[in-house]
């Protein structure tokens, strides 16, 4: 009898951890999305979800009112330590040339987790700005603004009041307004333009790269952090100059193809060696006025 009464005491909290397991699962896509828009790392957000389920495994499951919530703000406690170390030990703020994990997919694939990540607001752009946050502001910024979370369950993970944590996120919101390029929303006009710059790029057409990009179009390339500051590594400025550097690398655009990269239309060049580049764009007014392209082969290996 003894016997029986600990295997049913071990069958039940098996039951009760496979219950858990699935009630995390429904929340997964969520809590990615929030450590993907924290961290700007596909690979570390992963390893942030990891540790929010540890720590559910951990905590008293049953006296979680509201689990999403809970888990929500775990996550964001995770992931504001992970940036606060990342902060202490950089030696050197990242430069301009610094370029987030893209999420990247084919045109016509429909996978509603990574949909999730991909959620309105997302697109390159405004993760490049949320790197030029503080680690609290961004914090608050993407779990009020972005997730709606309450400024009374932000305030405890910060150490800080809830009016001070309003007015934190307040700060961070300018921040992000005054930065963020405005952008063509239409993922048809989006793919017009990017056409013709495919088309002109082939041609080597350098009055027609000329003609698709912004007057004042920026270009910033990132080759990874060995080599970032050196010449493969750049920000470059202007359409005829980016049109020009367009036109070094035509070679290139014959295996190019037009992808998803945070749910805006990009182009990845990825020949049957491998990927080597992708490419995010902002368009606005039929031209291109940013472009982002991560070359680095070690990030670039992981998204494939």
């Amino acid at each position: 009898m003894i016997g029986n009464g600990r295997g049913r005491r071990v069958r039940e909290a098996d039951d009760e951890k496979e219950l858990l397991a699935r009630r995390f699962e429904e929340h997964r896509g969520q809590l990615r999305a929030v450590a993907y828009r924290m961290l700007g790392s596909l690979t570390e957000a992963e390893d942030a979800v990891q540790e929010a389920w540890l720590r559910l495994t951990r905590a008293d499951a049953g006296a979680i009112t509201n689990l999403g919530a809970w888990l929500t703000t775990v996550t964001g406690r995770i992931c504001l330590d992970l940036l606060r170390t990342r902060t202490s030990r950089r030696e050197d703020p990242l430069d301009d040339t610094f370029v987030p994990d893209p999420v990247v997919r084919p045109l016509t694939r429909t996978d509603p987790e990574q949909e999730a990540v991909e959620a309105d607001s997302l697109g390159l752009a405004l993760l490049v700005v949320l790197e030029q946050l503080a680690p609290d502001e961004r914090l608050a910024f993407v779990l009020h603004d972005l997730f709606a979370v309450p400024f009374d369950d932000i305030a405890p993970i910060l150490e800080r009041t809830s009016a001070a944590t309003r007015q934190l996120t307040s700060r961070a919101r300018r921040r992000v307004r005054g930065a963020t390029p405005s952008a063509e929303t239409d993922l048809g006009r989006q793919r017009q333009v990017l056409e013709a710059f495919l088309a002109a790029s082939r041609a080597g057409d350098f009055e027609a790269l000329v003609a698709v990009l912004h007057p004042d179009v920026v270009l910033r390339v990132d080759a990874g952090a060995l080599v970032r500051g050196a010449a493969v590594s750049k920000v470059v400025h202007g359409a005829r100059t980016v049109a020009a550097q367009a036109l070094t690398f035509s070679r290139y655009a014959a295996s190019a193809r037009l992808v998803l990269v945070n749910g805006t239309i990009g182009v990845a060049n990825a020949p049957e060696g491998g990927p080597r580049s992708v490419m995010a764009v902002t368009v606005a007014n039929g031209r291109i006025t940013h472009m982002y392209i991560l070359a680095d082969p070690a990030r670039l290996e992981r998204l494939r």
